[in-house]
């Protein structure tokens, strides 16, 4: 037996116990989750959407025109995403209808594209109706949430992250490929009602008894991110000073809470300045930024965040941390506004990669803590956090079929990006990091296979195997110890080959700066040194 098998054997060994689970993926899923034969050939540049509610039979209707590059040697049909029960009643192409066959949630236009040119930039125009799929348990199990608010009035919305936006209209429903230019959304609706969407308000078009809102996006956005707010909003305008200038705020919500409202989202002028300040400028300065009450709990809408946290603080009046810090800030505003850095601007390719929207963004939560009530009680947040970790699967789900990997890409991944912090011990090296990535990152999307690259070289730490141990395994790291003969010998159990941390070890007035691998080492201690402490900063268990 080679060496090369020897290692290989091991390897296996070692991994197989933790890799993903193995699911039952089906046809759907892939063509859900990968860039297929159907979607890697085009480019989609701009979405003009426009659509009709009718909010009697909770049905909608309209086109959407999807104007797209061909980027490499095309196929012969187009693989266009919309979710049953939707129907897709036509495709238009250079003023002809186009043959279209379903596939489950895929419509496939049929057409022979690969006679047209690579680069040339071409339009469809795609007509459709339907009843969305309503909302079970908005944002989780999303889709359409059709209501009242409190003065009996309809409000309505959507929510279908991990869902897609194919729930509701037809698109290129894949998180890699946010749309160039942006996108324009045209939604008519009863007059005696607003609609709120993402960018800015370019008209609003009498028609009847109905309302022609049309707003505008002009820089990229994710698929899912695209929404509306149906209601009897009021709303109000502010600004904060920011890096690149005046940043205009506004604010919506249902009539009568507006005093509530105005006490509740005034904590946004210094969360935008805090966050700026530690990841960078806000990314959209274009668009804007709108807070919106929405009717369920939040979700990071760009440009117009979901706000469902009925005005508490904390997580619905709770503290997920369990420290009493996390009921100092209204979670949802800071957790959803955070996302406007990672998961709007910095997007993750695939969704098995979403720990980089969602642990990052949920560092951002102790990142305004520490400016608003200091490093300490920061800290102790974070910490308090990690409770919530499951360690059920590992945090990457599976490539290519839709799988966003475990919820705890949320506390996990945040506890991954504080132990960077703390490996780094330097806060100004650790800001200019989160900085450097929304500049290099500025409106696109990444791999984690990426990102560690890149924080690999800014750090010039060897964290591939520590981004091996938290990214791709359950396991976590078990320091074991005893001192002997003056010395305390201690390691690592539970780690992937290659593991390391740097500790600070004490007691008492002893202490020791070590490296911890996998392999017994060993340091002068004196007798007695028992109980020894270490940093509560990594995330590991503690045996002697």
């Amino acid at each position: 037996m080679t060496r090369k098998n020897i290692f290989l054997i091991a390897f296996l060994i070692w991994y197989l116990p933790f890799a993903n689970t193995i699911f039952a993926y089906g046809r759907q899923d892939t063509l859900r989750g990968s860039n297929g034969a159907g979607r890697q050939w085009w480019d989609v540049l701009l979405y003009d959407l426009d659509v009709k509610f009718d909010t009697t039979q909770r049905s909608i209707s309209g086109t959407n025109t999807i104007t797209f590059t061909i980027s490499k040697a095309a196929g012969d049909s187009m693989q266009i995403d919309l979710q049953e029960p939707m129907v897709l009643d036509e495709v238009k192409f250079e003023g002809q209808n186009l043959t279209i066959t379903k596939e489950g949630n895929v419509w496939w236009v049929i057409y022979p594209f690969n006679q047209l040119r690579v680069g040339k930039t071409q339009q469809i125009t795609i007509r459709y109706h339907g009843k969305p799929k309503p909302a079970a348990n908005a944002p989780w199990d999303g889709g359409f949430i059709w209501t009242k608010d409190h003065n009996g009035k309809l409000w309505a919305s959507v929510a279908c992250q991990g869902l897609g936006a194919s729930v509701w209209w037809p698109c290129k429903d894949l998180q890699s490929d946010e749309p160039d230019h942006g996108m324009t959304m045209r939604y008519t609706v009863p007059s005696n009602l607003q609609c709120i969407a993402n960018g800015r308000l370019i008209a609003k078009t009498e028609q009847g008894a109905n309302t022609q809102w049309s707003w505008q996006v002009r820089e990229p956005i994710n698929t899912y991110n695209a929404t509306f707010y149906i209601g009897d909003y009021v709303g109000w305008k502010d600004t904060v000073k920011g890096e690149k200038g005046a940043l205009v705020l506004d604010h919506y919500v249902i009539r009568g809470n507006e005093e509530k409202a105005r006490k509740q989202f005034a904590v946004v002028k210094d969360m935008i300045t805090c966050f700026e300040y530690w990841m960078g400028p806000y990314p959209f300065y274009t668009d804007g930024y709108k807070l919106v009450e929405a009717p369920f709990l939040g979700m990071e809408h760009q440009s117009a965040i979901a706000y469902g946290n009925e005005y508490k603080m904390g997580y619905r009046g709770m503290d997920r941390s369990g420290t009493g810090v996390g009921k100092l800030f209204d979670y949802i505003i800071i957790h959803e506004s955070g996302h406007e850095w990672f998961g709007n601007n910095i997007t993750a390719t695939d969704i098995a990669d979403n720990w980089i929207q969602e642990g990052f963004t949920t560092y951002s939560e102790t990142l305004f803590s520490q400016c608003m009530f200091g490093r300490e009680k920061a800290f102790q947040f974070m910490r308090g956090e990690w409770k919530n970790i499951r360690n059920d699967r590992p945090i990457i789900g599976n490539y290519g079929v839709n799988d966003a990997g475990s919820g705890d890409k949320y506390d996990k991944g945040a506890a991954i990006v504080h132990m960077l912090r703390i490996m780094l011990n330097n806060d100004a090296t650790f800001r200019d990091l989160l900085r450097g990535l929304n500049k290099s990152y500025y409106h696109k999307t990444v791999s984690t296979a990426e990102l560690e690259r890149d924080i690999i070289n800014f750090t010039k730490l060897p964290l591939r195997p520590f981004f091996d141990q938290y990214l791709r395994t359950t396991m976590i790291p078990q320091f074991e110890w005893y001192v002997k003969d003056d010395q305390l010998f201690y390691r690592f159990t539970s780690v992937v080959p290659g593991f390391s941390l740097p500790l600070e070890i004490k007691k008492r007035k002893k202490q020791a700066k070590i490296t911890v691998t996998g392999d017994w080492q060993s340091v002068a201690w004196k007798k007695g040194g028992y109980n020894i402490d270490i940093s509560p900063d990594f995330l590991i268990h503690m045996k002697e």
